[in-house]
Formats: structure tokens, C-alpha cells, sequence
């Protein structure tokens, strides 16, 4: 305990996580978990007049925080870390009903956070529909032969937010033409050809996608031509 402050420190009263068993130099009461120094002997809480107090280990910055300001008397607790050759901070005495109310106002504050959420949750919602219908009208604008459903879930899965795909991208956000024909190029390859059983059977993907080409450019000039679907859907693969 060589080197450890026997006088309190500004924040208020220092008290030790001892490394080796130790008992208190006036009630002979140990080995004590926590203690103070006085005069170069150690003290335990209850006679140094800590005992009516709690321990709040480190970790929760704010609860920490609040739990001192709520409380007329506090102690910083250390311990000696021996790899490092220096005390280091293990938590907090607090008066009980200081941390109760500090509990409190920390929950309070976490119900607040909890309600902004619900609403920020609400707000994108609201923006992932609104997006997604724009992009399922410019699908629709660019290939007017495209069913409206299948408009819908191409955007769908496209926009989805989170996902990473083109629709999330800027490129996609702006709406230009290039990501909403990926978007589309994308769906009619795992939906409308044998590319993915090409895949599962083994062929790289390179090779997949030349092999399915003809068949994935046939379903688009369908659906950029009115009248022409039954037409793309007969065109062989």
C-alpha cells in the first residue's frame, strides 16, 4: 500500500480494494474487502464512517454520475493494479437512497430514449414507403410492361433499409436509371431463369450469367414494350 494518499482526495474520501488480507487498525475487524487509510493504517468503512454507504461498480458513466450528485457523501474505490504499477478506479460509494434516485432519473431518461426511437422508427417507415413507391412508379416508368405487383416487390426488396443493396445506394436514392435496371436486371435473373439452379449445380457465376442473358434481355424488352410480355416469355433461354 506504498505510494496510496493517506489524505481525501478533492473528489471526496479514497477508499482501497486491498491485494492482500487486512484488518482494520481499530476494531481489529477483517480481512476486510474495502478500506481506508488514516495515518498510514488501514481503517474499516465502519469506522472511518463509510459503512451506511453502497457500492456501485464502474461501467454505467451516467448512473455514476448521478449517483454522486444525488448523494451528500461519496468515495472513489481503487485498487492496485500490479502489471500496470498503479491504482486504478473500481467503482463508487454512494448514499443507497442517492443511487435510488439517480436509478430513477436514469430510467426516466431511458424511457425518453425509448419514445424517440419508437418515433424515429415511425419517420423511416414512413420514408421506406414513400421511397419505395417511387421506386416501383420509375420501374414501372421505364419497363411499362412490368406487372404492378412485380414492380412492387423488385422495389421492395431492392429499398430495403439496412440491406446494402441498389436501392439503399445513392445512386438508388436519387432514382437514376442505371440502379432501377439493376434493380430489375437483378430480380428477372433469380426469378425468371435458371440462374440459380445453375449456380446450386455448380457453374461460376460468370459462365451462369452469360448462359441466362439471352433469356433475362428477352423478359426486359418485354417489359419495356407494351404487349410484347407473352412474347418475352416465350423466347427460348
Amino acid at each position: 500500500m506504498a505510494g496510496l494518499v493517506t489524505s481525501p482526495p478533492p473528489g471526496g474520501p479514497l477508499v482501497v480494494q486491498p491485494l492482500r488480507r487486512r484488518h482494520c487498525a481499530e476494531c481489529r475487524s477483517g480481512p476486510l474487502a474495502m478500506l481506508v487509510v488514516e495515518g498510514g493504517a488501514p481503517r474499516c468503512l465502519d469506522c472511518a464512517d463509510l459503512g451506511h454507504l453502497v457500492f456501485l461498480p464502474r461501467g454505467d458513466t451516467a448512473l455514476t454520475r448521478r449517483s454522486r450528485e444525488e448523494s451528500a457523501l461519496s468515495a472513489v474505490v481503487v485498487r492496485f493494479n500490479r502489471r500496470k504499477g498503479r491504482y486504478e478506479r473500481q467503482g463508487v460509494l454512494v448514499e443507497e437512497a442517492g443511487l435510488v434516485r439517480a436509478e430513477e432519473r436514469c430510467l426516466a431518461d431511458a424511457e425518453a430514449r425509448r419514445r424517440r426511437r419508437v418515433r424515429d422508427a415511425r419517420r423511416r417507415a414512413v420514408q421506406d414507403v414513400r421511397f419505395t413507391e417511387s421506386f416501383a412508379a420509375e420501374i414501372r416508368r421505364l419497363f411499362p410492361g412490368c406487372p404492378e405487383e412485380r414492380a412492387r416487390a423488385i422495389a421492395s426488396h431492392a429499398s430495403l433499409r439496412g440491406s446494402g443493396r441498389v436501392g439503399r445506394s445513392a445512386a438508388g436514392r436519387a432514382l437514376s436509371e442505371g440502379a432501377v435496371v439493376s434493380a430489375v436486371v437483378a430480380s428477372v435473373r433469380h426469378v425468371d431463369t435458371p440462374y440459380d439452379a445453375l449456380l446450386m449445380s455448380g457453374v461460376p457465376r460468370h459462365e451462369a450469367r452469360r448462359r441466362i442473358s439471352g433469356s433475362v434481355e428477352a423478359v426486359l424488352r418485354g417489359w419495356r414494350v407494351p404487349g410484347r410480355v407473352e412474347e418475352a416469355a416465350q423466347a427460348p433461354g
